[in-house]
């Protein structure tokens, strides 16, 4: 029997995230796994500093309605990905479509329309607005930003209640109801992590892209915005996150695509994924757990001696 407070749409939502759950137990786990129901599809992606090659991803597919975790060591190129995904970067060649739509070369405020949207590492809340006044912003196609049209409220006046009742619906969601009204520069970072989550959604998105959304956040709010991601997918949003915590990535996450120099080296449940070889090697190093060969043990000795020798001398290695 469904839940008393339970609607149809939220069963039917529900029932779609079941479905996106089921479809990647289908899902071949390797990199560039093809995906039954992909919202989202990249092919030769590369992106060049110089002569160094930040991203170079042959392919990938986003099961649509999934939470898919990107994981990664520093430096592997997971940030520039989304930087390129989502139009905040110029690719040095590939293409990607969402939806079956290329936009690749769509610009960032254009891709947000399009129902793709991205938090940042480091938070991009208006410090002098309140807090409502940063989600209200962050709706769309709002008729009272024309010049001409500002003289006429009439015109627009119902458009902002909606925008409003949206946003404070958000507020409570996302538990910032008693901050409502202070400015967001005055907010903990556990606190603007939720407010700029909670900007995201006045999009109205499909598919929402977050980049380390735990990344300073102490652990009374960690679980809150742990079950916020898991509310997104419940609600029918995409989720695609970047997270380091492999704790919240096992708790979260349907799959899991591993990057390493700038490439995808592994793609599974967190379960696969987390006991693969490749991801190992990504985080440790390719020899980590392998023996010295008679050369390395000889350098590492020679390189003990020098120290303890300088230390014997009263100086500092």
């Amino acid at each position: 029997m469904p839940a008393e407070n339970e609607t149809s749409t939220d069963r039917v939502q529900g029932d779609r995230a079941k479905e996106a759950v089921a479809a990647l137990a289908t899902a071949v786990p390797e990199p560039g796994s093809v995906k039954e129901d992909a919202i989202l599809k990249a092919d030769n992606v590369v992106r060049s500093f110089g002569g160094l090659t930040a991203v170079d991803v042959a392919h990938l597919e986003i099961q649509r309605g999934s939470i898919t975790a990107l994981i990664g060591p520093n430096g592997a190129g997971k940030t520039t990905f989304f930087n390129l995904l989502t139009g905040f970067d110029t690719p040095s060649g590939g293409s990607w479509q969402f939806n079956g739509e290329e936009i690749s070369k769509v610009s960032p405020h254009r891709v947000a329309r399009k129902g793709m949207v991205r938090t940042f590492q480091l938070t991009k809340s208006l410090a002098r607005l309140t807090v409502l006044e940063n989600l209200r912003l962050g709706a769309t196609g709002q008729r009272g930003e024309k010049l001409w049209a500002s003289l006429l409220p009439w015109l627009w006046k119902a458009q902002e209640a909606a925008i409003t009742t949206r946003a404070e619906e958000l507020l409570e969601r996302f538990n910032l109801v008693r901050v409502r009204d202070e400015f967001a520069g005055s907010l903990s970072g556990g606190q603007r992590k939720l407010l700029e989550m909670a900007r995201a959604l006045m999009v109205e998105p499909e598919m929402v892209m977050l980049d380390e959304p735990m990344a300073g956040v102490n652990p009374r709010l960690r679980q809150s915005l742990n079950d916020h991601i898991r509310g997104l997918r419940e609600g029918g949003t995409t989720v695609v996150f970047v997270e380091h915590d492999m704790d919240v990535v096992r708790d979260v996450s349907d799959w899991v695509i591993v990057m390493a120099q700038g490439q995808i080296v592994a793609e599974g449940t967190p379960a696969t994924v987390m006991s693969q070889e490749a991801v190992i090697d990504a985080y440790l190093g390719a020899h980590h757990n392998a023996p010295l060969d008679m050369e390395e043990e000889e350098a590492q000795m020679q390189q003990a001696e020098e120290v303890l020798a300088v230390e014997d001398e009263g100086g500092s290695p």
